[in-house]
């Protein structure tokens, strides 16, 4: 392949070398706001509105990384036809969309001792006055039921959660079937609260475990798409200063 000759040939290979990965992480930034929206959903149909901080960053950084994508073909082709406008249309989007990724990362950070102080209180209330059963079809009672099944709990903090509630009232059973450890058995009859018959630790600090895990992992995939466009941004304004 024949070599470029141009004044400014190394700084254009540098700059199309970044804006590939300008695009991997728009690319990642895609994926984490999949992530984030798929798991937000599903907490924020547990913990309630508390959480939704979740969803909204997913959908911002599934937003986010589809410009990053559109904007790194930009930067090519305003690098192949050396055109001062393209290039300070990138250089601003850029900056902007480097502004909301650091801010969604700030605000995951700060909304999370929120969410671990607020959420429970709101949660164990909800549980209480909204859980159905177990083959009950809404929302919330399905969420719960899965919940309580694939992290091996029961209720809020544990199994006295459903005492006095309008679960409780209506069925007239201690615990539903999602609190036992094999469902179906015999001894899961909703009396049985023994430790071989039922999950005896509540749900809520493994689901503020997920919470946590997701909020960091939000929060640092922005931060780090917004360190491998920072060189970008500058490569980028540096050709422009330059061909001005």
């Amino acid at each position: 392949m024949a070599e470029i000759h141009t004044p400014y040939a190394s700084l254009k290979k540098l700059l199309s070398l970044l804006n590939g990965f300008v695009a991997m992480s728009g690319i990642l930034l895609v994926g984490l706001g999949i992530g984030g929206k798929c798991g937000g959903a599903s907490l924020t149909s547990v913990l309630g509105l508390s959480s939704a901080y979740l969803l909204h960053v997913g959908n911002l950084c599934l937003v986010m990384g589809c410009v990053t994508v559109l904007l790194s073909c930009a930067g090519w082709y305003g690098v192949a036809k050396e055109s001062r406008g393209m290039l300070l249309f990138c250089i601003l989007s850029m900056v902007i969309v480097l502004i909301v990724e650091v801010t969604a990362a700030t605000v995951v950070l700060l909304f999370f001792p929120i969410v671990r102080d607020v959420v429970l209180e709101h949660t164990f209330v909800t549980l209480r006055n909204n859980y159905r059963g177990y083959n009950e079809p809404d929302d919330y009672s399905t969420q719960w039921n899965l919940v309580m099944e694939k992290l091996k709990c029961c209720g809020v903090n544990n199994y006295t959660d459903f005492s006095g509630s309008s679960f409780e009232m209506t069925t007239g059973h201690t615990y539903p079937r999602g609190c036992c450890k094999s469902i179906g058995t015999v001894t899961c009859d909703g009396r049985n609260v023994s430790t071989n018959v039922i999950h005896q630790k509540g749900c809520f600090h493994k689901l503020l475990k997920i919470t946590k895990t997701q909020s960091f992992t939000l929060s640092g995939g922005s931060l780090g798409a917004a360190a491998i466009q920072l060189p970008g941004i500058l490569a980028t304004l540096l050709l422009f200063i330059k061909l001005g």
